[in-house]
């Protein structure tokens, strides 16, 4: 799936696999070296890259609670490491993430990394986080960035009407508008979620959000083999974290059987696409 303003290339249908990276320097759940959180990622995305999915994400997860849109210079130098670290690792395309809402050092991060893309939060519209209030949309800073540092190159993926958030403020403005105004300013793809992490997305917000845009839309939270098959013909893509996870709980290490299964539901709907 192509990307407009950067070239940047993803697999239609791509499964993406997100690597939750340790606890950072600095954050109260921290406890393992810079070193010791390289090898844990490293590890995890090798096995994701290994089991088939099509892309990898790099999330600082384990950092709750989240600094509000402007982390410290120690997450941004952690997380470089890291993901310069998987990119050696791997050769699927990489994006980056930095919670909440730290688009500009994702951004960073992507390009000293020579990752592809990031993902993005409040890149349009105002809401209410459970970090607080992220009053202003991040679109016209983020991209004016993205030319000032030379990485034209990166995709921005933006969530719309984001997990983990009231959109009261904005409630008269529905998810495909919402879209369309990610398209506007500039997004090269939207992702549609749940309403928490693992939960699952709505299979009709996600083909309004398609229908509505050009862009390639993904699902961002709660895949499962299960309803794969109904998300399916609505996105380009897939977003997976928690249910891959031991008991679906994103915070815990990578299950084999529950990887198995995620790529037997995608091998029988691709194969089915094959035969039509």
């Amino acid at each position: 799936m192509s990307f407009d303003s950067t070239g940047f290339q993803m697999k239609d249908k791509a499964l993406v696999g997100m690597v939750h990276v340790q606890a950072l320097p600095g954050t109260p759940g921290n406890r393992l070296a810079v070193r010791e959180i390289v090898e844990a990622a490293v590890a995890e995305a090798a096995l994701l890259e290994k089991t088939g999915f099509d892309a990898i994400i790099v999330e600082n997860m384990h950092d709750r609670p989240y600094l509000l849109r402007h982390v410290g210079s120690e997450i941004v130098a952690a997380m470089t490491v890291v993901v310069q670290a998987v990119r050696q690792a791997v050769d699927v395309p990489l994006g980056v993430q930095i919670l909440a809402g730290a688009n500009t050092h994702a951004l960073a991060v992507a390009h000293a990394s020579d990752a592809s893309f990031i993902r993005a939060e409040g890149f349009v519209f105002a809401q209410v986080s459970d970090e607080g209030l992220m009053d202003t949309a991040d679109a016209a800073k983020l991209l004016r960035y993205r030319r000032l540092i030379g990485a034209d190159e990166i995709a921005v993926i933006a969530d719309i009407k984001k997990k983990h958030s009231s959109h009261a403020i904005t409630a008269d403005v529905g998810l495909a508008e919402t879209a369309k105004a990610a398209e506007f300013f500039g997004a090269d793809g939207v992702i549609v979620t749940g309403v928490s992490t693992g939960s699952p997305a709505n299979p009709d917000e996600v083909l309004a959000a398609s229908q509505a845009v050009r862009l390639p839309t993904y699902v961002g939270s709660g895949v499962t083999p299960e309803n794969l098959p109904s998300l399916w013909n609505c996105a380009a893509g897939f977003i997976v974290g928690s249910y891959i996870k031991r008991d679906g709980i994103w915070s815990n290490p990578l299950d084999i059987s529950r990887i198995s299964r995620l790529m037997e539901s995608a091998d029988q709907l691709r194969n089915e696409d094959a035969s039509v």
